[in-house]
């Protein structure tokens, strides 16, 4: 059966189409136009531009177009928009925001003193870990998914917390918390660590476990999150009953692949991210060689005379 049943609303949200163009041209107003009113502003970079735009181009796709209406049919279309949310989504429009409007946003104390203390390293990693895990636990997932008002706290509880995971590696602002070289690679290769049990329940577990992915009641009231009252009491005389209708693919392979697609993205993600730390590292410890040595010569001086 087509998702076109479901409604142009349902399907290309439109409301949120709006807010993020709006978001977009705010941040293009405010970074052009608008910055001559800021104190230590600097031109902000195509590099910046081009992240900021993807990651809320990519953050209506997931969220706004047929996929976010897919992940409520399909789990494992669920898995593939809170990778690319959390993973993808995060840290480009972190990366896309200048210094200067990350310090302006720092003024206000609250979220000031709220940042150092989720973005401590070993905090952030357990939270995002946690939250992730949490959230994926059967009863926890499918009391949230036939909710409105906790799938978006949950939503963007999940979000802040994949901030805060990212934040040590991403910010370049002075006392801030960050990370440098070797232990940024281990911050990372601890969160891929962290986030494994969960993917593993979910890949190796041999029966379906999320209500709301069965036929029933409970996919019903689930998919009453992203379409319209009036469109589902509408479709009722059809025989709308569960996602088998929109899909052949039996529940235990897609909650199975779900699992397995959240863990290639985190990966694949994680690998790139590694191996640009890795070469950043590299180079600066190329260009600082010279200081490095003579620290190391004046340290051995400093031993052998006390000796």
């Amino acid at each position: 059966m087509p998702l076109s049943i479901f409604g142009f609303r349902a399907l290309w949200s439109p409301w949120f189409l709006l807010f993020i163009i709006l978001g977009m041209a705010l941040y293009l107003i405010v970074s052009t136009k608008m910055r001559h009113r800021f104190k230590d502003t600097h031109p902000i970079t195509k590099k910046q531009i081009f992240f900021f735009m993807t990651g809320m181009i990519l953050l209506y796709v997931v969220k706004g177009s047929p996929v976010d209406l897919l992940g409520h049919i399909l789990f494992s279309m669920h898995m593939v928009q809170m990778a690319v949310l959390l993973l993808i989504v995060a840290p480009l429009i972190m990366m896309g925001i200048p210094n200067w409007m990350w310090k302006k946003v720092f003024d206000v104390k609250i979220i000031d003193k709220l940042f150092r203390f989720f973005t401590k390293p070993v905090l952030s990693l357990l939270l995002f870990s946690g939250m992730f895990s949490f959230y994926h636990l059967p009863l926890v997932l499918d009391n949230v998914k036939m909710s409105l008002i906790l799938h978006s706290i949950f939503t963007i509880t999940l979000f802040f917390a994949a901030i805060f995971l990212w934040w040590p590696i991403i910010n370049t602002l002075e006392g801030q918390p960050k990370l440098h070289g070797l232990k940024k690679i281990g911050y990372v290769i601890l969160s891929a660590i962290l986030i494994t049990p969960a993917c593993s329940l979910i890949i190796f577990v041999d029966v379906p476990v999320y209500e709301t992915y069965q036929s029933g009641e409970a996919w019903l009231k689930a998919m009453a999150l992203c379409v319209p009252a009036s469109t589902l009491s509408g479709l009722s005389g059809l025989g709308i009953s569960g996602p088998e209708l929109f899909t052949n693919m039996p529940t235990l392979v897609d909650q199975q692949l779900g699992g397995i697609i959240m863990k290639i993205i985190q990966e694949l993600v994680y690998v790139g991210v590694l191996g640009s730390i890795f070469i950043k590292w590299y180079k600066e410890e190329q260009e600082n060689a010279d200081e490095i040595t003579a620290k190391a010569l004046l340290e051995r001086q400093r031993l052998t005379m006390h000796g």
